[in-house]
């Protein structure tokens, strides 16, 4: 039975409040739809801690067969997983609703077990007791989907979770999870109490699993002999779901698809075992750092020791003694000669770039929804640069900082990195601010100052980015009129809250062409593929800050999902009124727009943006993390980037709340954790490709490149016929002496495998 759960119900659980996600066809678990076929979600658990988006359901809408899950944290499901005793089913329930409130939500799977759905105000550790469950914080549940086991849909017998609202549900607690889990378990007969891989008390928080992950391949694998030895000590008593998958997951990531057969027996030791979910599950197991440590982890628990005469890794020749023990210890050392990481911000790893409100998310939504290929992290840039012009002389912090941003995207060619400028484009001219825009490229730093005296508040949208900058930073070979940009816009920059005086030329002519300019809010927003970008700068436009004024978007997927749909459409009326109410909203004042003077008494009052004490509190530790790095960094490329941090995450907050609320904004928390996590991902991302890519002469680009193509090989290397083809741009000699020189000092090592035929291949990795 194939149904479209997420247009079915998508919208309607939106609305509610719920948080959402798309479950694999006839599984229980996380999956996205990418490049033809299911694999899946890694990182799922991100939809906890915020709303699904309009442009994630679009998506998903497109994905086949999609079930949905509901990722618990705010939304707490009960889990009676009670399977051939109706009364004590409804027992449970009883008891259920008597401690914990009735809750209109009831999910049937497969008769008579039943979740029952709740909400909290402080997320909790979920509570595992099988048969018994509490799933809360890094859990979900399937909400809509057919059921694996009965080939039918799940019920909601007394009302649809997607006919509710989050606030309409019942509230507990986690003192009231674990009392009711107390007195249920109290009620189980003998034979149904809890079966657990980890011993612990029943009903008490699960522990986390000691096992660091593993650092090497060599430690994942494991050896068949010893593989079956340890799984006769985990006992598979009606185990619960994520215990069984991890098990799997461990022994596909120890034998590979040679194991299939073990799991096959493992498994078929439950009462509830289905040989087809069985081997649907099998096919999903994608392990990355799962495997035969986790096995021998979890059998060591239960007595298990291995016979002197078991080999545990295939990498130990010689069988002998090898405790679990020393495997373990050996998985969770470091490498002696790991390279030293490079100073970067600390922080959660993943953030939704299209978690916004407002006018940013109403131009956000537009402009991913008319791309063939949806970026949505580009998106943002150009829109935080499009509003930013807009409020430009409208609004200012209370530190006096305007909302002028640089933000180039970078991405590969083809992968739909043009389509937002087309938007702006068209956004624009259809709500009669094209004055706001200026030309499709800078030619000269006169023609700059001309358009920015014309209209202070500009944005320049430019295409082949990187291109413009090897032309703009060469100071040897390019002409002094295009040098001039990227000095100019540097002190732009820095003068967006005073008047920028012009700089005074030559001649009587030229002397009446001198530009002032009240509170200059340049914003720039350039494309640009990572090749052209890299290449077109050297260590000084580090170190003197040049680079450090531009915020670096790397897209996440360079070649996304295409958008299915026919994404040609008009300019949403809504959109066109809330840019239009944005760019009058503010202060009075309209700067050089009121009146050509040179004498800087055209004057402007923009509003001040308050920031809210729990913004302020993030912010604060923001400069502490800073200086900190700052420190650590003292001479580096590195500190003129982390100089600008705060100064960068502050404007980006202040573009946030404003588009939020441009009537009353306020820098509130949520804005300052997005735009925090947004700068964030930009210098991580850029002080790692400063380190990769930035060269002062050719000698050194060259070194960085080859040590890029054998880094992008990953930890299996790549033999010196693929260097070869893919360095073409090198003689054979260039190339060797490169290589024996990263060699020579331990950046690199080179080793050899055997081939078919006679000869060994030559095999370069990076250490």
């Amino acid at each position: 039975m194939d149904e479209n759960f997420m247009t079915q119900y998508g919208d309607r659980l939106m609305t509610g409040g719920f948080p959402f996600l798309p479950i694999m066809p006839g599984e229980k678990f996380p999956g996205r739809f990418e490049r033809g076929k299911w694999m899946a979600y890694r990182g799922w658990t991100k939809h906890a801690s915020r709303s699904t988006t309009v442009h994630e359901l679009t998506i998903w809408k497109q994905w086949p067969n999609a079930g949905i899950g509901i990722p618990c944290g705010l939304v707490v499901g009960v889990d009676i997983d009670i399977s051939d005793d109706i009364i004590l089913s409804e027992q449970l329930q009883a008891l259920a609703f008597e401690m914990l409130g009735a809750t209109p939500a009831i999910r049937i799977g497969k008769h008579p077990k039943r979740m029952l759905v709740y909400r909290t105000a402080t997320p909790f550790k979920g509570i595992k007791a099988h048969p018994l469950e509490v799933l809360c914080q890094g859990q979900q549940f399937v909400a809509y989907a057919i059921h694996p086991g009965t080939g039918q849909p799940y019920e909601w017998p007394v009302q649809s979770l997607a006919d509710l609202t989050l606030a309409a549900l019942p509230a507990i607690t986690e003192a009231q999870a674990h009392a009711f889990i107390e007195q249920a378990l109290a009620m189980l007969p003998e034979g149904l109490r809890p079966a657990r891989l980890d011993p612990a008390q029943p009903g008490m928080p699960e522990q986390t699993e000691t096992c660091a992950p593993l650092h090497s391949i060599r430690d994942l694998v494991g050896t068949p002999e010893a593989i079956q030895d340890a799984l006769r000590h985990i006992v598979n008593a009606d185990l619960p779901y994520d215990d069984w998958v991890r098990v799997g997951m461990a022994i596909k990531g120890a034998l590979g698809e040679a194991g299939s057969h073990l799991f096959v027996d493992w498994s078929a030791s439950s009462a509830k075992n289905v040989p087809a979910t069985t081997e649907r599950a099998w096919t999903s197991f994608h392990p990355t750092v799962i495997g035969a440590g986790t096995i021998y982890h979890l059998a060591q628990k239960h007595g298990w020791r291995p016979d002197v005469a078991i080999t545990l890794n295939p990498a130990n020749k010689h069988p002998g003694p090898h405790p679990a023990e020393e495997l373990l210890r050996k998985a969770q050392q470091v490498p002696e000669h790991a390279p030293k990481p490079v100073p970067i911000l600390p922080g959660d790893a993943e953030f939704d770039p299209c978690d916004v409100e407002g006018v940013l998310k109403e131009l956000l939504e537009f402009m991913l929804a008319t791309a063939t290929q949806p970026q949505p992290i580009l998106a943002v840039g150009n829109a935080l640069c499009a509003l930013g012009a807009l409020m430009g002389h409208r609004f200012r912090s209370e530190t006096n900082l305007r909302t002028n941003l640089y933000i180039v995207g970078i991405a590969e060619s083809g992968s739909g990195k043009n389509h937002s400028r087309e938007v702006i484009n068209q956004v624009f001219h259809d709500a009669g601010l094209f004055g706001f825009l200026g030309g499709n490229r800078i030619a000269s730093g006169s023609g700059l100052l001309a358009a920015m005296h014309r209209h202070p508040p500009i944005l320049f949208q430019q295409d082949e980015f990187g291109m413009f900058l090897q032309a703009a930073a060469d100071r040897k070979r390019s002409p002094r009129y295009l040098t001039e940009i990227l000095d100019l816009m540097t002190e732009i920059h820095s003068a967006a809250g005073t008047v920028f005086l012009g700089p005074e030329y030559g001649g009587i002519k030229d002397a009446k062409d001198r530009k002032d300019i009240v509170q200059p809010c340049l914003c720039v927003y350039g494309t640009t593929t990572p090749v052209l970008f890299w290449s077109a700068l050297k260590s000084a436009n580090v170190a003197d800050g040049s680079l450090a004024r531009f915020l670096i978007l790397k897209t996440r997927d360079d070649y996304p999902e295409r958008n299915r749909r026919n994404v040609s459409s008009d300019t949403p009326p809504s959109l066109i009124e809330s840019l239009i109410r944005l760019s009058k909203s503010g202060g009075k004042g309209k700067g050089n727009l009121a009146g050509i003077t040179t004498d800087g008494s055209t004057t402007l009052n923009p509003s001040v943006v308050p920031m809210s004490p729990e913004a302020t509190s993030l912010f604060d530790a923001l400069g502490e993390i800073i200086t900190t790095q700052l420190r650590r960094s003292r001479g580096s490329l590195h500190s003129p980037i982390l100089a600008r941090v705060w100064e960068h995450a502050a404007k980006v907050a202040m573009i946030r709340a404003v588009a939020a609320n441009p009537s009353a904004p306020v820098i509130r928390r949520q804005d300052a954790q997005w735009a925090i996590a947004l700068v964030r991902y930009s210098v991580n991302t850029m002080i790692q490709d400063v380190e990769h890519h930035v060269a002062d002469n050719l000698i050194e680009q060259n070194h960085k490149r080859v040590l890029e193509i054998i880094r992008a090989a990953g930890r299996n290397g790549l033999s010196k016929t693929d260097l070869g083809n893919k360095s073409r741009f090198l003689t054979r000699r260039e190339r060797n002496e490169i290589l024996a020189e990263l060699e020579d000092d331990g950046i690199i090592k080179a080793g050899q495998i055997q081939s078919r035929g006679d000869k060994p291949i030559a095999v370069y990795r990076m250490v």
